[in-house]
Formats: C-alpha cells, structure tokens, sequence
C-alpha cells in the first residue's frame, strides 16, 4: 500500500479546536505525519490537493441497524459515501450477534421495517456464527468499508438465552440460572470488544412474522431487577449502556438517569437514551429534556446522554406504513395486518374509522407523532390531482373529516400513496440550542432500517451545513471546529474507540470536504436500491460535490463521493472495533485500480429541505 500525503487542507483534528492548514501523510493505515510546511512527496506516494476543502476525522453513526445489509454490502456504502467511517451495530436491543435466524428477523422486521422476505432468507444463508466472539470475528473478517462497533442487543440475548417463547413471556420469573446465563452471555459480548449493552422497553416496538406479530420486544419483558444486574456488569467494566425508554410510562427515563449516577460513591454508568428532538406534537418536551440531563450530570453524578439526530425529522410513508402509527391502539391495530385486502376491510369498516378518529385526536394519549394531516403532504399517487396536497386540504374540498379522507385513501391506493410529514426538529433556534447542549449526543440515524421511510445516513453533511449557514447569516450556532468535534472526537471518547481524532500515530480514518458541495442537494431526496437485497429501493441522499475524497485506514475508498467499485468485494479497510482497544489496520488486499461506483440517482417529483 503506497503512502498518502493530503496536501495543504484546512485541518480539524477533532479536538474541537480551530483549523490550521496542514499537509498530512497517511502510510500504513495510520496518520504518519501532521506539517506545517510542505511534506515532500517520494516515488510511487498518491498527493490529493486539498486547497480550499476541509480535512477532517472521519464522522462516527453511533446508531444504525446495519445488522442485516452487512451480510450482503460490506461495504455500506450509503454511509461511506458521505465521510461516515465507523458505525455502531446492536441497537435497539436488535442484534445479529446471537440467536436462531427466524427469531432474529421476526425481530428486526417490523420494528426496523425492513422487508421479510428478503431478510429471513439473508439470515438462514449466513448466519453461521452462535456467540458473541464468533460474530466478532465474522465482522472482522468481512471486507468491510467502514469501521464496525457493536453493542449487545438484549432482545436477541434473551431470545437466545431462554427461548424465543419465555423470552416474550410477560408473566415470566426468571429463575437465578437463568439470570445468570443471561450475564454469562453478556460478559461473553464484552470479553470479545462490544461497546456495551442495549436495551428496548418501547411500548411500540413489536414483533413482526407469523408466530408472534404484535407482541413486544423480548427485552421490553426484562423487569428491573433483572436490568439492573446487567447494569452492573456494565459499570464494573466502564462500558456502556444504550436505552430506549417506555414514552408511554414516563418514570423509566428517571430509572435509567438513576442507574447512570454515581453520586461519588460509585462509577457513573455511561447510558444513551433516545432521543432528544423538538417535537411538533410537544414544543416543551426538548427543554424539559435539557434540564432533565443537567440536573443528573451536574449535580447528581450522572454520565446520562441523550441521542440527537441534528436536521429536521422527515417521515415517509408508501401508504400505512409508519412505525409512528404503532404508539395508539388503532394504529397498531392496522400495522398488525399483513396484507392490503386486510387492511382496505378494515379501513372502510365504519366503527374502526370512529375508533381511529377518537384515538388519533385524544390529547390524553401518549404520543411522538404530531397526528396533524394538515402536516402531512401526498408526493405521489396514482391520482394526479392529490399530489403536492396536504390529506387535511383534501378532506376540506371532500367536507368530510381529515381521518376519514386519509382511511379512505389508505384503502383505495395503499402502498401507491407516498406521503411526507415533518415531525420535529424543523425550527432552527431549538436545533442549534440542543446542537450546543451538552445533554446530547449527535446521532441516531437508523442507517439501515426504515429504508422507504428516513435517509439521514449523510446527517453530519446536513448539521455542517447548518452550522455553516447560520455563520453566515450571522447568527452562530458554533465554531466549525466544534462542530466536527461533535461528530468526531466526542464520539470516539464517550465510547472509548479508536475513532474519531487525527493526531500522529492515530487510524487514517480521514475525509476531505468540500464546502462549497454543503448546498441544497445534501437535503434532496433519492432513491437508489441496496446490493444483495433484490434491488428493494430505499431512500437516500447524493451530495457527491461535498465529499471529495474518504480514507479508511489510509486506504482511499471514496471519490467524488461514489464508492470504488473493489470496496465491499475484493477490498474492505474497514475492521471491527473493540472497546477500549487499538485496532491494527487490515493488511491491504491486492486490488485492481479503483473506479467509482456507477451513481444511483432518480429524485422523486419534490425535494425535501431541513
């Protein structure tokens, strides 16, 4: 492999501090060299000009739900495309790590919406692995594009553990074997490098398939007692636990904050929970958040985060298909079924759509989503007439109300109605306050799932932007420099990787941007299929003039923001890394020359902007 210098960029070093032009060597997968002056190049070194464009650590997704695409797309190259060079797998409580292929994707299924059909037969043909240590080494040998880190999903150690069956048991005392079997499984996750533990108590996240549709996660049975034991095994390893909280029982985001502290008399818990947003459906919610982690970091000892995906919330929908739907009962009631002759009965049945009617406007209930269709937009439909319309403004010209046109619609198009709905973080002065806030960490793209749903696998392209423009405006959201830091380094050490600054010595895990690429296409709308799942065409993003060029392990796999060809197939940088632990770079594979990847772009009829 030939050394890299990067030539006289605008230099981050993740640190948080500001720029200074620098030339860079890269050599050996490490960053060799970090000068002021000109390095000289030597015979057979590779010199990308960097004048006018940023150099940067590679960005760190600290939540996606690659687990599946792995298998057949090591080189994830959604992310890749856009400066992502190390994702965290496991979340959710969803893992691949453990446990029998069916159970696996009737997880993973519905909860993170990707097709079944593709996913139960992905699983049986690959998985050949039955412990933590031996998935580790499954990822590690992958040709991986970017990084791997992973936690250990408790809804997969569970149904591994004590059966699918017990495992969703919500009557179920689990016995001491049992328990500790179950930390046995855990520690077997931490021993072989996972970043901690994560759990799922979502009273809206359920099983998908034939055998168990519409019953809760296995880790949403996990009572208290039994999660505060594994809490345990966390603290006395300084390792991490994610956690997505019940928002239909407030009291278990005090729970986990309380787990967190430390009160000076023990190590705080490092725990994420999601999400912080600025909800259309509730305006308080973001501050009461804010206060909430600085009242446990500050004065309680606590090491307590929120996730924070930092553009505006869009939501797409191909007819009913919506996770947010699945947090009232008639919305559950609808996503149970399988098929549209199904759902069109049930749509058109008269005492449904006045149950879905009182449930939708109840301000008692529980909610995330908005449940306006005045904020709901049609972008595509077999009716011409509709598109470009809110379901409220049709329902007005119909004279009847907005639940029933939108049933009704539901029932005639299905899966042929493509709508659109923003359901928070759309006002730029909460957004910059949480982006600055130091209760959050920025995250939570779900790169991977909801795949006809979200794309925000370029999400640190998008807050860059944001931060840029507010600059320009005048009115700052912070320095450029802190801004990448958030994206970075921070990252890198809150989780304890080896990710996320360039300093000599450090991963060549570097990416050279372009500023002048940060304009409205990182915020348009696309579609593009994904390798090795039958063509399903998910939702992305294309902002090729903003990436000029990624790095992984000082190996160039990005150009002009289209993958090389060779990544993912006969090469891949990227490795699994381990907790607390230096990862050494692969050993370059022998490849042909790199050529970018043939570019997906088909834009629907209307982009999007944050």
């Amino acid at each position: 492999m030939t050394a890299t210098i990067i030539r006289n960029g605008l230099f981050f070093d993740g640190r948080g501090g500001p720029p200074t032009h620098r030339d860079l060597r890269l050599e050996r997968g490490r960053l060799v060299a970090i000068s002021e002056a000109p390095l000289e190049g030597t015979a057979g070194e590779t010199v990308v000009d960097a004048t006018g464009r940023w150099v940067t650590p590679g960005f760190i997704d600290i939540h996606t739900h690659y687990d599946a695409e792995i298998e057949v797309n090591p080189a994830l190259d959604e992310s890749l495309r856009h400066g992502v060079t190390t994702v965290f797998m496991g979340s959710c409580s969803l893992s691949a790590a453990v446990g029998d292929p069916t159970d696996l994707a009737d997880m993973f299924t519905r909860v993170e919406a990707i097709p079944y059909e593709h996913l139960l037969p992905l699983f049986r043909a690959r998985k050949t692995w039955q412990t933590h240590g031996e998935y580790a080494a499954h990822l590690d040998g992958l040709p991986l594009g970017p990084n791997v880190a992973s936690f250990v999903g408790y809804s997969a150690v569970r149904a591994a553990t004590l059966g699918i069956e017990r495992s969703l048991d919500p009557r179920a005392r689990l016995t001491r074997a049992e328990l500790e079997k179950l930390e046995a499984s855990l520690v077997e996750g931490l021993d072989a490098g996972f970043l901690g533990l994560s759990v799922n108590g979502l009273s809206w996240d359920k099983m998908g398939g034939e055998r168990f549709r519409s019953q809760l996660l296995p880790s949403a049975h996990a009572r208290w007692g039994e999660l505060r034991r594994m809490a345990k095994v966390l603290r006395r390893r300084e390792l991490h636990l994610q956690a997505l909280p019940n928002v239909a029982t407030k009291y278990e985001m005090l729970l986990y904050a309380g787990l967190s502290m430390g009160l000076g008399m023990r190590r705080a818990l490092r725990t994420s929970v999601l999400s912080m947003m600025d909800l259309r459906a509730n305006r308080l919610i973001w501050r009461l958040l804010r206060a909430f982690g600085f009242v446990f970091n500050r004065g309680l000892g606590a090491q307590f985060r929120f996730q924070l995906l930092p553009v505006a919330f869009e939501l797409w929908s191909d007819g009913f298909d919506n996770a947010l739907f699945e947090e009232f009962g008639a919305g559950a009631e609808g996503m149970h079924l399988q098929t549209e002759i199904a759902r069109r009965r049930l749509f058109r049945d008269a005492a449904y759509r006045q149950r879905f009617r009182r449930q939708w406007r109840n301000p008692f209930l529980p909610r995330i989503f908005h449940r306006s269709f005045a904020h709901a937009t049609i972008m595509e439909c077999p009716d011409a007439s509709l598109v470009g319309r809110s379901f409220a403004a049709v329902a007005d010209s119909r004279g009847e109300p907005a639940e029933d046109t939108f049933l009704e619609l539901m029932a005639e198009y299905g899966p042929d109605i493509r709508w659109v709905t923003v359901t928070g973080n759309d006002r730029a002065g909460p957004l910059a306050r949480m982006l600055r806030g130091t209760e959050s960490l920025i995250g939570f793209s779900d790169a991977g799932a909801h795949l006809r749903n979200m794309g925000f696998y370029n999400f640190p392209l998008r807050m860059l932007k944001f931060v840029r423009d507010a600059e320009e405006r005048g009115r700052p959201v912070m320095p450029m420099g802190q801004a990448i830091w958030r994206l970075t380094g921070e990252l890198g050490e809150w989780f304890d990787i080896d990710a996320g600054r360039l300093e000599v010595g450090s991963r060549a895990d570097v990416v050279v941007l372009d500023p002048k690429g940060l304009d409205h296409a990182v915020d348009t709308i696309h579609e593009a299929p994904i390798a090795g799942l039958g063509g399903f065409r998910r939702l992305v993003r294309r902002n090729p003039r903003a990436v000029h060029a990624v790095f992984v392990a000082g190996e160039r796999v990005v150009t002009a923001g289209e993958v090389h060809e060779d990544v993912g197939r006969t090469r891949g940088p990227g490795r699994f890394l381990k907790a607390g632990q230096p990862s050494p770079p692969r050993e370059p594979s022998p490849s042909r020359e790199a050529e970018p990847r043939p570019p997906h772009r088909q834009p629907l009829a209307v982009p999007v902007h944050a």
